[in-house]
């Protein structure tokens, strides 16, 4: 919980749409999403990276279905997967119907490119005999050719606009179970379209950055755009692209929502740079940390401070606190009071220890799951 009376903006209201499972928009918590790399006609590789993908907390995945191969194999890979799968689908109507079929909670598309007015309505009543929602995914890179022409260039007017069209065509076949995003890969843009798109519409907004870059650039530049919107209320839910394995995108998006306050999952670590002050060695431990408490999914806070001048104020209002203290004696706080000294030896496996037994007392005080009947 922050120490601190401010925090985002209040959620845009949206409407609710369901992507199997998981409720989109509406008062439900920001999904995080990830898409998988694999030939997706390769069931087993597919599963399996699914499940990497799920372990490590997205709500929501996506696999592409670029041709038949890819929609026959959906049909496994759906009922293996322990989350819901969105098909993506570009242009072929066909491959949208037959990956309703198959399983899909979800096709993304773009009505508009879909072709003419009967076989949008083929992929609509697809959906909607499955129970599919959809997205439609309007990107800057590919705008329609007529809008270039009259802004000239991607805008985020010109994006607000084909978003517009495109809901059109779906609220014309009375469907209105979907999402939308306005991805450019610049993030000026991004935001602009998105916040645009925020006022004229109640759809729920899936946020991007598209194209970031690899894991460094690209996680900077998702977090600031994607970041910036998120503190204005804006966005339900959320895939940080990154030129990296698809787990790494899942761990920015959720250290993204925790730096905002918008959802808490596994541990939040609160950490000095080191300087000369240092009492021990800050950047090793918390290294260490990182590595030996990534498989918590509790919400815990830990402070690691290398010196007496931030490290008391920091771990009162934390979980677990680590204060650098002289002579190789460091002082741990536990539920921001003063608890004991530890020294140099035991450092990290006493903090882990410290960590685990309060996920322990998590688990013990809640209550027992009531069994389905």
């Amino acid at each position: 919980m922050s120490q601190h009376n401010v925090g985002p903006a209040p959620r845009r209201r949206s409407r609710p749409v369901k992507v199997g499972k998981v409720t989109v928009g509406g008062d439900a918590p920001i999904s995080v999403q990830s898409m998988t790399n694999t030939l997706t006609t390769d069931e087993a590789g597919t599963i399996k990276q699914i499940f990497q993908i799920a372990a490590a907390g997205a709500d929501i995945v996506r696999v592409s279905c670029p041709d038949e191969g890819s929609t026959k194999a959906l049909k496994h890979i759906v009922y293996e997967s322990p989350v819901p799968i969105v098909a993506d689908i570009h242009f072929h109507y066909r491959r949208a119907i037959e990956a309703a079929e198959s399983g899909a909670a979800c096709l993304r598309i773009n009505p508009g490119n879909i072709g003419s007015a009967a076989r949008v309505r083929e992929v609509v009543n697809a959906a909607r005999d499955h129970g599919c929602s959809m997205r439609i995914g309007v990107n800057g890179g590919s705008l329609e050719k007529d809008l270039l022409e009259r802004y000239g260039r991607p805008t985020p007017e010109a994006m607000v606009e084909s978003a517009q069209r495109q809901i059109r065509v779906l609220e014309d076949h009375d469907f209105r179970d979907f999402k939308i995003s306005v991805k450019a890969s610049n993030i000026y843009l991004a935001v602009a379209a998105y916040r645009g798109l925020a006022a004229v519409c109640d759809y729920p907004l899936h946020l991007g950055i598209t194209e970031a870059g690899g894991q460094f650039g690209g996680t900077v530049k998702s977090a600031i755009g994607m970041g910036m919107l998120l503190a204005e209320g804006i966005g339900d839910t959320i895939r940080v692209s990154l030129s990296a394995d698809p787990v790494e995108e899942v761990k920015v998006g959720f250290e993204m929502l925790k730096a905002l306050e918008l959802r808490m999952r596994g541990i939040t670590i609160i950490s000095c740079p080191s300087c000369a002050r240092q009492q021990f060695e800050v950047v090793k431990t918390v290294a260490e940390l990182e590595k030996r408490l990534a498989h918590i999914t509790v919400p815990l806070s830990v402070s690691i401070i290398g010196c007496v001048v931030n490290g008391p104020g920091e771990a009162r209002a934390t979980d677990v606190g680590l204060t650098g203290g002289g002579k190789g004696s460091h002082l741990v706080y536990l539920s921001g009071l003063a608890d004991h000294k530890i020294d140099d030896a035991r450092l990290v496996d006493h903090v882990v220890e410290l960590v685990e037994r309060k996920v322990a007392e998590i688990a013990a005080a809640e209550p027992p799951a009531v069994a389905a009947e």
